[in-house]
């Protein structure tokens, strides 16, 4: 065990911990971590328990207790019960709903001159160029097409009897309303050039 951060509990501490552990709204992280701090006292009236055998009473993994120990001895109690602040803030994820509708955009104008179609790689340096993205895998762009595809495939599937509202339809009749409503938002020659971009 580590014996750089040695947790030495008052009497009050001691405590604190105890009732707070017994306490039924206590958030279940504060919980483990009071526990964690209990078993880990090396006072005269703690246990001493070492890191391992704590990890397992705890049902959390070594570097748990550790970082709880660590926290208590250079932060204090309070800092010791709650989570590690992160150190750096979350990353976004860089495909937003935003950013994928200026991809399909893209990908449903006239491709550039001289160019046939689209290509993932063409549509990556231009999206960068427009300052959509610092930057941008091909991969990141066929993830966001290939969305696009599947959704604009799975509008057209209906069970064969049945209209928007649950009433049958006889076979042979067509539903304009149904059909108006089911029809993909882009057109056939929109989506082939998506599903042909996906696939360079």
């Amino acid at each position: 065990m580590n014996k750089k951060y040695i947790v030495r509990l008052s009497t009050e501490e001691r405590a604190e911990l105890e009732n707070l552990r017994k306490k039924e709204r206590t958030q279940p992280y504060r919980r483990t971590h009071a526990e964690i701090l209990l078993l880990a006292d090396q006072s005269p009236d703690g246990p001493a328990w070492k890191d391992e055998q704590i990890a397992e009473a705890a049902g959390v993994h070594k570097c748990t207790v550790e970082n709880v120990r660590q926290r208590l001895v250079e932060q204090g109690l309070e800092a010791a019960l709650n989570r590690k602040k992160r150190e750096t803030p979350p990353v976004e994820p860089k495909l937003t709903g935003d950013k994928e509708a200026r991809i399909i955009a893209l990908a449903c104008t006239e491709a550039p001159e001289g160019h046939a179609r689209w290509t993932l790689s063409l549509l990556a340096e231009k999206l960068v160029e427009l300052k959509v993205f610092d930057s941008i895998s091909r991969t990141s762009v066929a993830t966001a097409l290939k969305k696009r595809v599947s959704a604009s495939s799975e509008t057209m599937l209906v069970h064969p009897g049945r209209t928007k509202r649950g009433i049958r339809v006889p076979h042979g009749r067509r539903d304009r309303s149904l059909s108006t409503a089911l029809r993909p938002s882009v057109s056939r020659g929109v989506h082939g050039r998506i599903k042909q971009a996906t696939l360079h």
